[in-house]
């Protein structure tokens, strides 16, 4: 019972700095494992690298056991048009995290310059959350800022990105957020309030590369940067193990959050799985039992005379 009563504060803990930070600092940026899979997410330059037309879903469910913990699903597809000058994109996101939902889609477009056998891209993100906080849920009746259901409110969003692409590495450097949305509970109206600051964007850099070490063994690693004023960065480090272009395995770790495991197969050449575990190594880890994330992707071939070469990013 101890226990359960110790797990039931932490939660509970949680929930109130959640939905606090989203009071003040407006929606936090879902987290990824498997971003090396996700990028349309982060980066909206990213649309039409992958020469085809590119399907990707993600689900993850994080910190597990822990009432109230992140629940999160994704869905993009993007291509490029226009002789591959242009990539277009298109996000989908739902999140639950203890009382508050989001649920959002971005439109995404890319403008891509051929530079000999790699391509520099530079894409916009024009978005739209609707956002909800069912505070009274929490059953707080002493304080008066959790008195109140928002309702489902309608946030704008737009972010900006960059993506150099080369046969055997990337680089990108996005801001996926630019503007903050507030949700107003103090004054017992539960509008939003949205601000442009750049104090508050979030920088995300990432890059990857790809190494043969054998004829049928190659080498993967990734890094992603996250950086906000008056806040510590954040980094990501993965390094997958690739064997004959089919299935990988590999590590990853998450400055001050997680060490993760990754696996995941090329099904076929256009289908590809990938699955990974997070072993929580934060304060929280002995009330969770880590967290799962499932990625689903498909890059669809419309000429049946063209042979789908294979795509490591």
């Amino acid at each position: 019972m101890k226990i359960m009563n110790k797990i039931k504060v932490v939660a509970l803990a949680l929930i109130l700095s959640l939905v606090h930070s989203l009071q003040i600092h407006g929606q936090n940026d879902p987290m990824f494992t498997q971003y090396m899979f996700n990028e349309m997410y982060i980066n909206p330059a990213y649309a039409g690298s992958r020469e085809n037309v590119s399907v990707t879903g993600l689900v993850r469910e994080q910190w597990v056991g822990l009432d109230g913990a992140p629940s999160t699903q994704t869905l993009s597809a993007h291509a490029p048009i226009l002789g591959k000058k242009v990539g277009i994109g298109l996000t989908f996101l739902n999140e639950t995290i203890g009382v508050s939902k989001r649920t959002g889609f971005n439109l995404n477009g890319a403008y891509r310059i051929p530079m000999d056998r790699n391509t520099l891209s530079f894409g916009l993100q024009l978005g739209m959350n609707s956002i909800s906080e069912n505070l009274l849920d929490l059953g707080l009746a002493s304080d008066n800022q959790f008195q109140l259901n928002t309702g489902k409110q309608l946030a704008p969003n737009f972010g900006f990105g960059t993506y150099y692409l080369a046969p055997k590495w990337y680089v990108g450097l996005s801001i996926p957020r630019m503007i903050q949305n507030r949700l107003d509970v103090t004054s017992g109206t539960g509008n939003v309030q949205n601000k442009l600051n750049v104090q508050d964007w979030h920088y995300f850099l990432t890059a990857g590369s790809i190494h043969s070490l054998t004829t049928d063994v190659k080498l993967k690693p990734a890094i992603m940067l996250k950086a906000v004023n008056g806040a510590p960065m954040e980094l990501d480090l993965s390094c997958n193990v690739l064997l004959r272009d089919f299935i990988w395995a590999g590590l990853a770790y998450r400055t001050g959050d997680a060490l993760s495991f990754l696996a995941g197969a090329q099904l076929t050449k256009q289908l590809r799985l990938g699955y990974s575990y997070d072993f929580s190594t934060s304060e929280l880890k002995d009330f969770n039992s880590g967290s799962h994330e499932l990625m689903l992707g498909y890059d669809f071939s419309f000429d049946k005379n063209k042979i789908i070469s294979p795509r490591y990013f």
